[in-house]
């Protein structure tokens, strides 16, 4: 056999490998069912965002999510799996209290007709399993609406004067967590 032809059946042995390997890890049981989403928030599609929003994406599992599936009057972490995390691009009124720039975890205590939602920069933690409120920087409460039922658990932004609202829904549960623009001069500049 020439070397050329040894190379070539070597380099198609070590991609089979390769292929059976990966095959293997992609139908291993240990792969996560919650898939992760990202949503941004910017203004008039201009490309720096003013907020990034990474979380896991529970599926409604029962007849009714919230007292059942996530328990009222108990710490969740808005999402499954890793906490959720939201990144602020700039200073931020986060219903009044301020906000450096900066990424926060964001925890929630959902009760019947209002959340409490907690900012807190303890990051990389796995679900409520290292909540400490040493680390909280905000700690806010926000009425529940009724809304669509949605079998996915969502997190979205939506444009308010001088800010915007992020937006979580899950069965037919919605809140709106008011977030306010620190600097206007940017904001102005930006929706210009």
């Amino acid at each position: 056999m020439d070397t050329k032809k040894l190379i070539r059946f070597a380099i198609c042995m070590l991609i089979a490998v390769l292929l059976k390997q990966t095959v293997h890890a992609q139908n291993s049981n240990s792969i996560d069912k919650i898939p992760m989403d990202i949503a941004y928030f910017r203004i008039n599609n201009i490309e720096a965002p003013l907020a990034k929003v990474v979380y896991g994406r529970p599926v409604k599992t029962g007849e009714q999510v919230f007292g059942t599936q996530v328990p009222y009057d108990k710490l969740w972490c808005a999402g499954a799996n890793e906490a959720t995390e939201i990144k602020f691009y700039q200073d931020v009124s986060f219903n009044g209290i301020s906000i450096s720039a900066g990424t926060y975890v964001v925890y929630a205590i959902p009760h019947e007709n209002q959340w409490e939602i907690i900012l807190s920069a303890n990051l990389d933690v796995w679900e409520v399993n290292q909540y400490d409120p040493v680390f909280d920087r905000a700690r806010i409460t926000v009425p529940v609406a009724k809304t669509e039922q949605t079998a996915y658990f969502s997190i979205a932004f939506k444009e308010q004067p001088n800010g915007f609202n992020m937006v979580m829904r899950w069965d037919t549960t919605k809140i709106n967590i008011p977030v306010g623009l620190i600097n206007t001069d940017n904001y102005t500049a930006m929706n210009n």
